[in-house]
């Protein structure tokens, strides 16, 4: 993959509104999340991991970068472990069909696999975490007065996006595109 026109044919459905109007100049929740069973990151060899791209929104945020610049940094979490692993190397993209096949999930395959090729791992210390209480659920704030994807949506399109609609729909959406 060297061209963001190469990837755009692999891709060729339409990012959602959702999609498209969650990007603020203005602070904003966000992320861009990674995650499978385990193993989520395919060891190739010593050097190399296999992250594949799973179905997701279709912006192409990440992927983008990786086309334009390469450089990757990972940081891997492990629920109930306070210490992180880092990764920081160079990717490229493939979409070729065995490899994409091989790393299918529930008979689904990627799109594309992340090919990182690894510059250095390190373990982070456990104190952001252990500080932050991540995996305390006594120490968690109460989630029913933090606003909804929904309602941020609405907000950060001054009431165009209709948030109500998006947070009903949610639970089944994402049962049915998790793969």
């Amino acid at each position: 993959m060297v061209s963001a026109e190469q990837l755009a044919a692999l891709y060729p459905a339409t990012p959602t509104e959702a999609s498209l109007v969650k990007e603020s100049a203005t602070l904003l929740p966000g992320y861009r999340a990674r995650g499978d069973p385990a193993p989520l990151l395919v060891v190739q060899d010593e050097r190399t991991l296999l992250l594949p791209d799973r179905r997701g929104n279709n912006r192409l945020d990440s992927l983008r970068n990786v086309v334009a610049d390469g450089r990757v940094a990972l940081l891997c979490l492990v629920p109930g472990k306070n210490e992180t692993l880092r990764i920081n190397g160079h990717a490229t993209l493939s979409s070729d069909p065995a490899l994409c096949q091989r790393l299918a999930m529930d008979g689904k395959p990627p799109v594309t696999v992340l090919v990182i090729h690894i510059e250095v791992v390190y373990f982070q210390c456990a104190r952001a975490l252990l500080r932050s209480g991540l995996w305390q659920p006594e120490r968690w704030p109460d989630t029913r007065t933090l606003p909804t994807a929904g309602s941020l949506l609405r907000e950060a399109t001054q009431g165009r996006f209709d948030g109500t609609s998006y947070d009903a729909a949610l639970p089944q959406r994402q049962r049915d595109t998790l793969y």
